[in-house]
């Protein structure tokens, strides 16, 4: 009897994946609307919806540098109907820098498929910091132990943690100063009170075009198609330093393969739809679809990185 009951409840399990989903299925996204995060999470959403005929709404749960959200999906059943659209501070830097996180960065959930990606871009204000390069950059900084300040969107974040890496291989002291989000680092470094940062380069495209920055370097091992002519950290003499910005979908650990395979195939179809791409393309990116097992390296990877720079700076966040 105990085993034609087990036999009937994976039976009825195997069902309930197939006919996987029968109603909504929420993307939580740890970014505030607009963001873009949102705005990835919000065209696969719409994209996904057309594909398995159920909405995909999205759900923002910004704050806490993403742990809110991330606590959130950990925290939700397997099932397949909770998704997340997370990003390399969210389930990369996090894991890194904080102590107390309710969860297990990497083993909290379901690597599905890395969406897009892209560089950051090192950026001064020449009226205020007279370099053009990451050589001028850095024997600036030596003449100048400790007075050089340069901006982030905040504690953790990705321009946060690229900067400190740099300083950490390029041997220089300089005072961070964060910010509550990308626009307002954004102003303090186009008004010289922050006058050298890392950004995001959708954020800073326009202002590169219009000549209210100057690009000294991208964080991508190659040079980037949106600013082929700037060359990259690797090139300027860090060799090897690399910091790219990605957005992921993932799910709560333990979602069953079928699901997961259903999820990552439809993806890879998305990621061959002109939407996708427009939207990534618009905010500096390239569209990856990845595999799970290449995501999840992808994951590991990043958390190792940045937690082997907190042992040798003993940066951390808590």
């Amino acid at each position: 009897m105990k085993r034609l009951m087990i036999a009937a409840m994976l039976a009825c399990a195997s069902i309930a994946q197939a006919a996987w989903p029968d109603r909504p299925v929420r993307i939580v996204a740890p970014d505030a609307p607009g963001g873009g995060g949102d705005i990835i999470a919000r065209v696969l959403g719409d994209e996904l919806g057309k594909i398995f005929g159920q909405p995909f709404p999205v759900e923002n749960r910004p704050g806490a540098g993403g742990r809110i959200a991330l606590e959130n999906v950990a925290h939700s059943a397997p099932d397949g109907y909770t998704l997340l659209v997370g990003n390399a501070g969210s389930n990369g830097i996090n894991g890194a820098i904080y102590r107390d996180l309710p969860y297990d960065t990497v083993n909290a959930f379901t690597p599905i498929s890395q969406i897009v990606q892209g560089p950051n871009i090192l950026v001064v204000n020449r009226t205020e910091l007279p370099v053009a390069t990451v050589a001028e950059l850095i024997a600036y900084a030596k003449a100048h132990p400790g007075e050089l300040n340069y901006g982030s969107g905040g504690p953790g974040s990705s321009a946060h943690l690229s900067m400190e890496l740099f300083k950490q291989r390029a041997g220089i002291d300089m005072q961070h100063v964060p910010f509550r989000g990308a626009s307002p680092m954004t102003l303090a470094v186009v008004q010289g009170e922050t006058p050298v940062a890392f950004m995001n380069l959708s954020n800073v495209l326009p202002l590169i075009r219009r000549g209210e920055v100057t690009p000294i370097a991208v964080t991508s091992l190659q040079r980037w198609h949106d600013v082929p002519d700037v060359p990259t950290v690797d090139e300027s003499g860090l060799k090897g330093f690399e910091t790219i910005a990605w957005n992921g979908l993932l799910a709560p650990a333990g979602l069953p393969r079928e699901i997961v395979d259903k999820l990552h195939a439809a993806v890879v179809k998305i990621a061959q739809e002109p939407n996708l791409k427009e939207k990534a393309e618009l905010l500096g990116n390239e569209v990856v679809a990845s595999t799970p097992e290449e995501f999840a390296a992808r994951i590991r990877a990043d958390v190792a990185k940045w937690r082997a720079l907190v042992d040798a700076t003993g940066l951390r966040l808590d």
